[in-house]
C-alpha cells in the first residue's frame, strides 16, 4: 500500500510542501548544489539552494541551512528578530512561531536549546531557566547589543527541548513570549557569536 509523504515543489524559487505517494517516487535532482534526500522531492525548476525553506503547518517559510541524509536530519535558520523598539517579536509571531504539521513525520530534535525573550511572568511558574544566569543573558548581552532595544532588559528564559515536552511546537504568544531563537548542540563556554543559531529537525523514514 502506497504510503503518504511529501513533496517540496518550487514555486516562485521557494519550495513548499505537498503530498504524494512513496511508490510514485523516482530518483530526484539536484536543488542547486544540495542533495534533495527523502522526504523531500524537487522538479525541473528547482532554482537556487539559497533559497529552499522548510514551511510550516501555519505557512511561514524557513530557510533550509543544512540537510543531514544519513542522520535524517536538517538544520532550518530561526526567525528574525523584527526591527522595532515598541514591540519585542520575531518574524514568525504572526504564526505563534514554528509549528509542524504532526501528520508528517518532521520533529524538533532534542539537540535545541531554545531562547525566548520578553517573556510575562507566568514563565516564572515555568520549570524553564528564567534566572539571571540564564543562557538568554549571554544572548542578550552579546547579540542584541546596539539593536531591538524592546527585546532587551525583559525577562527571558532558556530551555533545552526534551522528549517530554510537545516535539512539533516552538510557541511564541501574547502572555508567554514574543521571540525567541534556537542554538544546535550549545557550548555554553563559547562566545554567543560562535554558537551555531539554527532549529534542528529530524525525520522518520517511510515503513
Amino acid at each position: 500500500m502506497a504510503l503518504k509523504s511529501f513533496v517540496f515543489m518550487v514555486v516562485s524559487l521557494v519550495i513548499t510542501i505537498k503530498t504524494f505517494h512513496i511508490s510514485a517516487l523516482g530518483a530526484c535532482p539536484k536543488c542547486g548544489n544540495m542533495e534533495v534526500p527523502y522526504p523531500f522531492s524537487t522538479d525541473d525548476t528547482c532554482g537556487d539552494s539559497r533559497v529552499l525553506a522548510f514551511q510550516s503547518a501555519e505557512g511561514f517559510g524557513y530557510k533550509v541551512l543544512s540537510i543531514d541524509l544519513a542522520a535524517q536530519k536538517l538544520i532550518i535558520k530561526p526567525p528574525d528578530l523584527v526591527q522595532d523598539d515598541d514591540m519585542c517579536r520575531t518574524t514568525d509571531f504572526s504564526s505563534e512561531g514554528l509549528r509542524l504539521d504532526e501528520n508528517l513525520p518532521f520533529n524538533v530534535s532534542t539537540r535545541n536549546t531554545v531562547i525566548l525573550l520578553n517573556c510575562s511572568d507566568n514563565l516564572l511558574r515555568s520549570p524553564l531557566n528564567c534566572s539571571s544566569n540564564s543562557l538568554c543573558r549571554v544572548f542578550e548581552d552579546k547579540m542584541l547589543e546596539g539593536r531591538n532595544n524592546a527585546c532587551k532588559s525583559r525577562l527571558c528564559c532558556h530551555y533545552l527541548k526534551d522528549s517530554h515536552m510537545t516535539s512539533h511546537m516552538i510557541r511564541v504568544r501574547v502572555g508567554g513570549c514574543t521571540a525567541y531563537t534556537s542554538v544546535v548542540d550549545i557550548q555554553p563556554q563559547d562566545p554567543a557569536d560562535k554558537w551555531n543559531y539554527g532549529i534542528e529537525l529530524q525525520w522518520m523514514p517511510p515503513n
